[in-house]
């Protein structure tokens, strides 16, 4: 073999070697940025109990929040369109019979429906004369009536919380995906009988969605932190019933 002969093989030899280098550190490259956690939070490295804390301790330290979805419990169905604070909420709730809106600031709420709520099952003259004072204003519900105590539980953020965030069974991690173009991990209680959390992926890690367990209902958590006005209503608004409620059909 010439001189010349071998000068090519060498250097179509470099060349090769050259080819592969290059193609091994475009390969390492690809890899390193298929980072699942690249610009993330972080949580999504942690383990599924961690994560639970750490959504909890951000779902209680934030000052407010949106709740917008499904209840389903042995009292009914209820859809839920409600925003909360430590001081009070105010929104809507829907049951099976009527929509109502609720507006609690500290120790006051009111309540506010139609006509057909306040009838009831029995009607009557009397259910009537009571609708038709009721119908369409703010009616201040006194705190020893025990419509007070069932109803302010959809005002109160911790207590609402509390509940739906809660897990059963053994905590688990599941997929990761997308809720509202937000980056998101999974947690389950057990397989995901036992409800499932969507955890925020980007910034504060915050429950975006909850899938309550057992067929609970699915609620949506959004604009957490975001400032809503809590304003109690005018006079011409507001009817104090100063007793008991009439029985309603809600």
């Amino acid at each position: 073999m010439t001189s010349s002969a071998l000068a090519v093989r060498a250097h179509r030899r470099n060349a090769f070697a050259v080819v592969l280098c290059a193609g091994l550190t475009v390969a390492l490259t690809a890899c390193a940025g298929d980072d699942p956690d690249k610009g993330t939070n972080g949580v999504g490295k942690l383990t599924a109990a961690q994560i639970d804390k750490k959504a909890r301790a951000a779902a209680d330290a934030a000052d407010t929040v949106r709740l917008t979805g499904k209840l389903v419990s042995k009292g009914g169905t209820y859809s839920l369109n409600m925003r909360l604070s430590a001081k009070g909420g105010t929104g809507s709730v829907t049951s099976k019979q009527n929509t109502f809106a609720l507006l609690r600031i500290g120790d006051e709420l009111f309540l506010k429906a139609d006509a057909g709520f306040w009838k009831g099952e029995e009607g009557g003259d009397g259910s009537d004369r009571a609708a038709g004072k009721l119908e369409g204003k703010y009616v201040k519900i006194p705190e020893d009536d025990p419509t007070y105590q069932q109803l302010r539980g959809f005002t109160e953020k911790k207590t609402l919380l509390d509940g739906m965030l809660a897990l059963h069974g053994t905590v688990n991690k599941g997929e990761r995906d997308t809720f509202g173009g937000v980056r998101t991990v999974q947690i389950l209680g057990g397989k995901g009988e036992g409800g499932a959390l969507d955890i925020s992926l980007e910034g504060t890690p915050y429950p975006l969605r909850v899938a309550r367990g057992g067929g609970g209902g699915s609620v949506t958590l959004a604009d957490w932190g975001e400032a809503f006005p809590l304003e109690a209503p005018g006079e011409d608004d507001t009817v104090d019933y100063g007793g008991e409620l009439p029985r309603s059909s809600g």
